[in-house]
C-alpha cells in the first residue's frame, strides 16, 4: 500500500487504466464475431496468401472486427459470406490450400474462391455447411475427389467446380440435392457415369471436357434444365427418348461424344439459339416438323443420311457437313444464301447430287458456302475450310456404291 503513495504512483494508476480500457477495446472487438468463426478466418488465412500482384489480405489485420476483412460478411456474430480473393477481372489470386477450418463456419451461406493458384482436395468439412447455398472454387489447381458430403448440401442452390483438376466420379448424392439450380463441373477429368440429377429445379448443368462415360436414360435429367453441356466425354447410347423430355431447353451441345440413334424432330421447336450435336453416331434421317428458329445447327461429322429438309434453310448457321445425306439441296437454301439470311451452309463431304444455283451468281461476304466432295461437280468456286481437303467431287465408285 505504501507503494501507492510513491512517486511513480500516478504513473502506474495511469498504465492500469491504460490496460484495462485497452483489454476492453478489443474483448469489445473480438465479441463481435464468435469465436469459433474468429478462430477458422485465422486458420484459414494461415493456409493461403496473396499472389504476387495480390494484397487481398492487406484488411485481415486480426487485431479490427474481422466482420469488415475484405470479402469477409456477417449477421448477428456469424460469417455468413467468403468470398476469397479479389474478385475484380484480371486481379492476382491466392496460393495455397483451403483449410478444414472452412466447416466450422456453421452459418455460412456464400463460399466463393477467384482464380488463382490453389492447390490439393475440397475440405471433407465442406459437408458441415448445412446452410451453404452458393459455393464457387472454379479455375485453380483444386485436385482429388468430390467430397461425397457434398451432397448432404440441402439448401445448395449453384456448385461451380470448373477448370480444375479433380477426378474421380460425381458422387450419386449430388443428383439428389433438392434445391440444385446451377451444376458447373466443366473441364475437370471426372470419370465414370453420370447420377441421376432429380433435383426440379436445375436449370444449368455443364459437364464438358472431362471423361465421363456410360448411357443416358430417358429420365437422366429434369425437364427444367435450360442448358445441357456434355461435350467432350465418352457418353454413348441414344439419347432420342431423353431430348423429347427437355422442352425447355435453350442450349444443347452434345457434341465429342458417342451418342447413337436418331435425332427427334420435335428438338427443333424447342426454343433453343445453338444446337450442338456434331462429332458423334447419331443416323437416320433429319426432319424438323416445321421451320427452324435454331440461330446455329451443327449436326456435322455423324451418320445422318436422307435428304436435306428445307426446313433447315431458316437456320443462320448451318453445318451439315461429313454425313451421307444425298438428293438436291433445296431450293430455298439458295434463296435465302443469296440474301445474306444464311451466314453458314456447310455441306461438303456428302453424298449430294446437286444445287440449283447459277454459276455467276454473287455469294454475299458475309456468307459461306462450301459444297466439294459430293455427288456432283460445284456449280460455284467458294472458299472451304482447309479440312474440307482439296478434291472438289467425290469419286463415282463411292457415288454409286451409295445409291446401290
Amino acid at each position: 500500500m505504501a507503494k501507492l503513495h510513491s512517486p511513480r504512483a500516478p504513473l502506474l494508476r495511469a498504465f492500469m487504466v491504460f490496460f484495462v480500457v485497452h483489454c476492453n477495446f478489443h474483448l469489445h472487438a473480438f465479441a463481435m464475431l464468435d469465436p469459433l468463426d474468429f478462430l477458422a478466418l485465422q486458420s484459414i488465412r494461415k493456409a493461403l496468401r496473396d499472389m504476387p500482384g495480390s494484397n487481398f489480405f492487406a484488411s485481415w489485420d486480426f487485431t479490427s472486427d474481422p466482420c469488415s476483412f475484405a470479402g469477409v460478411s456477417c449477421q448477428s456474430n456469424k460469417v455468413v459470406t467468403l468470398n476469397l480473393g479479389d474478385s475484380r477481372a484480371g486481379s492476382p489470386g491466392l496460393i495455397g490450400r483451403l483449410d478444414l477450418s472452412i466447416g466450422k463456419l456453421s452459418a455460412l451461406a456464400e463460399l466463393s474462391v477467384v482464380p488463382g493458384r490453389i492447390y490439393g482436395p475440397l475440405p471433407e468439412t465442406l459437408s458441415h455447411l448445412s446452410n451453404l447455398r452458393f459455393l464457387a472454387v472454379s479455375r485453380n489447381l483444386i485436385s482429388g475427389q468430390i467430397p461425397a458430403g457434398v451432397g448432404s448440401l440441402r439448401r445448395l442452390r449453384t456448385l461451380d467446380l470448373s477448370y480444375n483438376q479433380l477426378s474421380g466420379q460425381i458422387p450419386r448424392s449430388m443428383g439428389m440435392l433438392p434445391a440444385l439450380s446451377n451444376l458447373i463441373l466443366c473441364h475437370n477429368r471426372l470419370t465414370g457415369p453420370l447420377p441421376l440429377f432429380l433435383s426440379r429445379t436445375l436449370t444449368r448443368l455443364d459437364l464438358k471436357h472431362n471423361a465421363l462415360s456410360g448411357w443416358l436414360g430417358p429420365n437422366s435429367f429434369p425437364p427444367s434444365l435450360q442448358y445441357l453441356s456434355l461435350s467432350w466425354n465418352r457418353l454413348g447410347g441414344p439419347v432420342d427418348r431423353l431430348l423429347t423430355r427437355l422442352d425447355q431447353l435453350s442450349y444443347l451441345d452434345l457434341s465429342s461424344n458417342q451418342f447413337t440413334g436418331t435425332i427427334p424432330g420435335r428438338l427443333f421447336t424447342f426454343p433453343i439459339t445453338s444446337l450442338q450435336l456434331q462429332r458423334n453416331l447419331f443416323s437416320g434421317h433429319v426432319e424438323p416438323l416445321n421451320h427452324v428458329s435454331i440461330t446455329t445447327v451443327d449436326l456435322s461429322y455423324n451418320k445422318l443420311s436422307g435428304p436435306i429438309s428445307p426446313f433447315l434453310a431458316t437456320v443462320q448457321n448451318l453445318y451439315l457437313n461429313n454425313n451421307g445425306f444425298s438428293g438436291r439441296v433445296p431450293a430455298c437454301f439458295v434463296q435465302r444464301l443469296l440474301s445474306a439470311n444464311i451466314q453458314i451452309l456447310y455441306l461438303q463431304h456428302n453424298y449430294l447430287t446437286g444445287i440449283e444455283i447459277n454459276p455467276t451468281a454473287e455469294i454475299p461476304l458475309s456468307s459461306s458456302l462450301c459444297l466439294q466432295y459430293n455427288c456432283m461437280v460445284p456449280p460455284v468456286q467458294t472458299p472451304c475450310p482447309l479440312k474440307a481437303g482439296n478434291q472438289k467431287t467425290r469419286p463415282r465408285q463411292q457415288c454409286n456404291e451409295w445409291r446401290g
